[in-house]
């Protein structure tokens, strides 16, 4: 495929020599490059050519609410000036995962008032297992293991 960008060659270029691409056909990134995504807004993304397309996936499923939310990049650029990050270890807390605990509380099914924070998904996995484990533990049947 011709391309009109000299960018995208380069950007190509880089990379077959530095990236390893997961899910991939890799003869075929060989032979045609990956497709270089260069911006994105709302629901859509733009490639190195100009070519605008549908994010179906969006963003492999983390960028539900769209692309360019001005009011979520701003709250974001706030936070990260205060308190980009810290973590919740050792009688730790602040004021934004306290305030989104709480609002989360409120929407949460009856009886469901205490939230508890994760890096990730596997990281969440793990610790609901040993929620669980801590409970049956708790309830008095610590050998209670099977899941």
């Amino acid at each position: 495929m011709p391309h009109n960008n000299p960018q995208t060659l380069e950007w190509q270029a880089l990379s077959s020599e530095h990236h390893l691409a997961p899910f991939s056909d890799y003869k075929q990134l060989k032979e045609k490059g990956p497709r270089i995504i260069t911006r994105a807004e709302g629901v859509y993304l733009w490639d190195s050519e100009g070519n605008k397309i549908l994010d179906g996936m969006s963003g492999l499923w983390c960028v539900a609410i769209g692309y360019g939310r001005e009011e979520l990049a701003d709250a974001a650029s706030k936070q990260m000036r205060e308190l980009p990050y810290y973590n919740l270890f050792f009688q730790t807390a602040h004021p934004p995962v306290l305030e989104l605990a709480k609002a989360i509380s409120e929407i949460a099914p009856q009886g469901m008032n205490h939230v508890f924070f994760t890096g990730s998904g596997s990281e969440g996995n793990d610790t609901m297992l040993r929620m669980v484990r801590h409970y049956w533990a708790l309830k008095g049947q610590p050998d209670k293991k099977t899941i």
